[in-house]
């Protein structure tokens, strides 16, 4: 009788923890990352009576976790890659909004800036049309300026966000730390799992992957190692470890992550941390936001440069030549924190030439000897020699130019049109100043006894060299006896450029041979003389003493809308311009459709995870049903060992 209620009692006793766990998994079905938990019976060992071995009864040998450890790690990956997009697409749509917008947009106040130069060249005497040149300028440097200024807020939030999702981190990663020595304390025998702690981890583990990528490796007493990001650690047993944001080493005003070691912080790449939002939000900014400011720092640093360079080979209304209109851009320049403190270097960059800038940023770094500047977007190095420079040296359309005494090792991250457009501001303030006339004119007297004509002539940038500008009238003089031209300055070389062939005349040469239509260009003077002239027929290349009316430096400052300039003379203001809107809308829709396919990846793998790991709460009232009989049954047994114990006894009696 005592082994048949023993029997009883082990079924008892089992039907009860079945009912008990059933009733758990009721209870925490809507709990997020709860795992459904199932009880693992066996019998116990039987005993030998008569020659027969007679069974003993039930008992609950584990209660076990529904846990499926790669469809979790498949689960992980979708949400890791889903956060990653939509942190990334919720920044970059604010760009494409921002671009999206006409009245916001640099477009309309392009084409009004260039109306505004067409209006001034053809009113060039009127005080009116220049006002309103320089009325239409002002709102192009503040849209530019609007537009960087908007960027820049963009980067702060992302600088924010940064700094709130490394302090969720950190938190995620303490609470990991302190659960896994909790486990390990619990854990005496490895198929008695503390099931609840490991589900309160793994919740942790999963808000975790959508901060940062998570890789998991399993430890000893169910511990678990967490790596974030390219396998960086961040969890190893019961000990975490701790991010933190800095300052950039070379630019203040960008946030960047690494790993805190009491007071120091060590600066981890900015490619070593995928995935998760924290993933996205560097990955937007290094692909996205740091490109569409340098493509519009492009726009506005090749606008300005090309329009002073073009303003310069003006004469303005007092009879100067041109000056800057724009300000000059200046490369923004970031010196490394960790550079010698007995380094006096002091590197800038001024735009200079539009067609030669990228929008590539760089890194210049001195190796005791040289300077060596690299451009990220391919590698390219070109070495700035000599140093100490004489000159400033021209490198992708930036001149650069260093002081100072640097020490070996010295770093710092040249961006040349990162800021440009914070930059771009007008320079005049008088309209008198405003460089619309040519500073030459040319003349073929009506005593010419042939037909031969001269153009009106233009100048490019070899005017400006000290010594070429004109300061007297240059009377050419044609021979018909030599078929040539004498007269031109002798200091200076003379170039005939012929049907694509240009041949250069030393200075000095007394005649230079004429050719009908050629070009010749002499000190920055670029003429033409056609037709047939006369025996001692002469054109003259003066100074333009009476320009006031004079519209023809306008005409080219207007031509520069159209003309193809950027990108190495492939691409005007206004479609580098569009180049960038195109960038940005094609890279909102290239995200949003990642994150939409990746939403359903995520749905996918939750519903293979939870088919092994959910609650199915019908499934669960069956087995509240079943543990419910076997409870009954095993007490009815009870109950039958106790009326035949009762019946043994009154036998006795």
């Amino acid at each position: 009788m005592t082994s048949l209620l023993s029997i009883g009692k082990s079924g008892l006793l089992a039907a009860q923890v079945g009912l008990s766990t059933t009733g758990h998994n009721i209870a925490n079905a809507n709990v997020p990352g709860f795992n459904r938990q199932t009880v693992v019976q066996s019998n116990t060992e039987p005993q030998s009576s008569g020659g027969f071995y007679i069974g003993t009864g039930t008992e609950v040998t584990q209660i076990k976790r529904q846990y499926d450890d790669f469809l979790t790690k498949q689960l992980l990956g979708a949400q890791s890659n889903e956060a990653n997009l939509d942190t990334f697409y919720a920044q970059v749509s604010q760009i494409d909004n921002l671009l999206a917008d006409t009245t916001s947009g640099l477009s309309p106040a392009l084409q009004d800036f260039f109306k505004g130069v067409q209006d001034a060249t053809a009113n060039a005497a009127t005080d009116a049309s220049r006002s309103a040149m320089l009325s239409v300028s002002n709102t192009l440097a503040a849209r530019f300026q609007g537009l960087s200024e908007r960027l820049a807020e963009i980067g702060d939030g992302v600088n924010s966000q940064i700094t709130s999702t490394v302090t969720q981190i950190n938190s995620y990663a303490e609470q990991i730390g302190k659960l896994n020595n909790d486990i390990a304390g619990l854990t005496v025998d490895p198929s008695k799992a503390p099931n609840d702690l490991l589900d309160q981890r793994d919740q942790l583990i999963n808000d975790l992957n959508k901060l940062v990528k998570v890789t998991v490796t399993q430890g000893d007493a169910h511990t678990l190692t967490v790596s974030i990001g390219s396998g960086q650690p961040l969890v190893i047993g019961n000990r975490n470890f701790e991010l933190a944001t800095t300052a950039s080493l070379t630019d203040v005003s960008r946030v960047t992550v690494g790993y805190a070691t009491g007071n120091k912080i060590s600066p981890l790449p900015e490619g070593s941390l995928s995935g998760g939002a924290l993933g996205g939000l560097l990955e937007f900014r290094s692909s996205a936001l740091d490109r569409a400011q340098n493509q519009l720092g492009q726009v506005a640093a090749g606008l300005a440069s090309s329009f002073n360079a073009q303003h310069q080979l003006g004469q303005d209304r007092n009879g100067a030549l041109g000056g800057n209109f724009f300000e000059d851009i200046n490369a923004y320049v970031g010196v490394d924190s960790r550079n010698s403190d007995l380094s006096t270097a002091v590197v800038t960059g001024v735009v200079k030439d539009a067609s030669a800038l990228t929008t590539s940023d760089y890194d210049l770094n001195f190796d005791g000897t040289n300077f060596v500047l690299t451009r990220a977007s391919d590698g390219l190095a070109t070495v700035i020699n000599p140093f100490p420079q004489a000159v400033p040296q021209m490198i992708d359309g930036v001149e650069y130019s260093i002081t100072g005494t640097p020490q070996q090792g010295d770093h710092f991250q040249v961006r040349p049109t990162f800021a440009a457009a914070s930059e771009f501001k007008v320079a005049l303030t008088d309209v008198g100043k405003i460089a619309l006339a040519a500073p030459i004119v040319t003349n073929a007297p009506l005593a010419n006894t042939g037909n031969g004509k001269i153009t009106p002539g233009t100048v490019d940038a070899a005017y400006l060299t000290p010594g070429n500008a004109l300061a007297a009238p240059v009377t050419l003089t044609y021979d018909a006896l030599t078929g040539s031209l004498s007269g031109f300055p002798a200091a200076q070389d003379v170039v005939v450029t012929a049907n694509g062939v240009s041949t250069t005349y030393p200075a000095g040469t007394p005649t230079i041979p004429y050719t009908d239509g050629a070009s010749i260009s002499f000190g920055g003077v670029n003429i033409a003389i056609s037709g047939t002239p006369g025996d001692t027929d002469t054109f003259t290349v003066a100074p333009n003493t009476g320009g006031t009316r004079d519209n023809r430096n306008g005409a080219l400052l207007g031509d520069l809308q159209s003309k193809n300039i950027l990108n190495g003379g492939k691409t005007t203001y206004q479609s580098a311009y569009a180049s960038m809107v195109n960038f940005v809308g094609n890279k909102t829709r290239e995200v949003q459709i990642g994150a939409d396919a990746a939403t359903a990846a995520v749905k996918q793998a939750s519903n293979a995870q939870q088919a092994v790991s959910g609650v199915n709460l019908d499934e669960e009232a069956a087995n509240l049903l079943r543990y419910q009989q076997a409870y009954q049954a095993a007490g009815k047994v009870m109950q039958v060992a106790s009326t035949l114990f009762d019946v043994l006894l009154s036998l006795g009696r």
